[in-house]
């Protein structure tokens, strides 16, 4: 029966979103144009919703020394999943397993005062981790993750707000994406030295965290041996296709990294006091994240993020130059619009063709007369013929309020 069931994997290939080949290696895909097109809407969609939250967006490189991971405690704990150092002279620099001591960093770079707090630091910024060949698989497993991470920089008071903040970021951008949480975890640590030897660290920190999940109303499980090296953290989990759970998004609270840091700001009674961090990533890895919205809407995404949003189809030859001003109208609006004329095909095999786009509008020489075009939307309904102004104005205002919605 599984067979049957949507395969990111195949339907990515079927619709031209990504590939791979032996040269570039196993968890190394890369994006064709569509795919491209796809990725860079969801990660323009992220940042926007960040910068609405309060966030500031930076760059930080992808190779750090090998003593920035020692110090933040990746070297010791998580050493397994890093690649190899690279020996530059005297120096050992490696390829970052993740973002946050970069952030650390940045905050450090200058004194801070508790008037900038909150400090929401946010990157899109790539990760690498050394999977081995044998879990790699599509998107949902690759070595370079294209992670949408934030950190949080606050006060002790201000932890569970900003917490419960990024819970409520995750929510309206699965509403938005048409992605369905399964349930949320309370990851804390097991057995073994995977996890920072600090027993008041991990009960603080899980103690804030069940604040955080109580007060947002939030059903929750808790699960040991789930939990990151430096603390606890809250997992919402969603579902394939096939029933099989994985972490997408993630808010963490953390007083490791920070003392392993030395990181400070100057209170309002003038002493110098040990900022929180809150780590959190609302769509988590970019990869994973595209690879579930394939399978979740089996192609057919939302129409704000498809790789096409309207296929203009002139019934003859006669109407292919009207049909394409209509096309340049379109990208006027700033969508993603093309032409699909008759030298492609019957008029029924192009709009088969165009099966898993939001909007195909139809020109004959009626519409052609009108400056108007017979509409079909994805899901069957036809509203008939409508002016292509009203159209196009009607598409860019669905675009732009995002959801899943497509005439309503």
């Amino acid at each position: 029966m599984h067979d049957r069931l949507p395969d990111h994997r195949r339907i990515g290939r079927d619709l031209g979103l990504f590939g791979t080949d032996p040269l570039m290696g196993a968890g190394l895909p890369y994006w064709l144009p569509d795919g491209a097109v796809v990725r860079h809407t969801l990660e323009e969609y992220i940042r926007e919703a960040e910068a609405r939250a309060g966030y500031r967006h930076v760059y930080s490189p992808a190779l750090g020394k090998r003593e920035l991971y020692e110090l933040s405690g990746h070297w010791d704990h998580y050493r397994d999943d890093m690649y190899p150092p690279m020996r530059l002279g005297a120096e050992e620099v490696v390829l970052r397993p993740s973002l946050c001591p970069h952030h650390a960093l940045i905050y450090r770079s200058r004194a801070r005062s508790y008037r900038e707090l909150p400090l929401r630091i946010a990157e899109l910024g790539t990760m690498y981790r050394a999977e081995l060949s044998g879990v790699l698989g599509g998107l949902t497993r690759v070595r370079a993750i294209g992670l949408n991470d934030a950190h949080v920089f606050c006060t002790l008071d201000q932890a569970v707000a900003e917490s419960r903040a990024a819970l409520e970021l995750i929510a309206r951008a699965y509403a938005d994406l048409g992605i369905r949480a399964v349930r949320h975890r309370l990851s804390l640590p097991g057995e073994g030295g995977k996890y920072v030897a600090d027993p008041g660290l991990w009960r603080r920190a899980t103690a804030l965290l069940r604040q955080v999940l109580d007060s947002s109303g939030v059903a929750y499980e808790e699960a040991e041996g789930e939990a990151a090296f430096y603390g606890p953290k809250i997992d919402v989990q969603i579902a394939d296709p096939a029933g099989r759970e994985s972490t997408l998004s993630t808010v963490q609270i953390d007083f490791h990294q920070p003392a392993r840091f030395d990181l400070r700001y100057t209170g309002a009674d003038g002493g110098r006091h040990r900022p929180v961090m809150v780590h959190r990533s609302v769509i988590g890895s970019v990869e994973r994240a595209v690879a579930h919205l394939v399978e979740a809407h089996r192609g057919a995404f939302p129409a704000w993020l498809a790789p096409l949003q309207l296929a203009v189809l002139p019934v003859g030859a006669e109407q292919e130059e009207r049909a394409a001003a209509v096309v340049e109208r379109a990208r006027a609006r700033g969508l993603r619009a093309e032409l699909a004329g008759p030298g492609q095909g019957s008029l029924g095999a192009r709009i088969r063709a165009a099966r898993l786009v939001p909007y195909v509008a139809v020109i004959g020489a009626r519409e052609a007369a009108a400056d108007r075009a017979a509409v079909r939307l994805r899901d069957g309904r036809r509203p008939g013929e409508v002016p292509v102004a009203e159209l196009l104005s009607r598409i860019a205002a669905r675009v732009a309020a995002r959801g899943t919605g497509l005439w309503e």
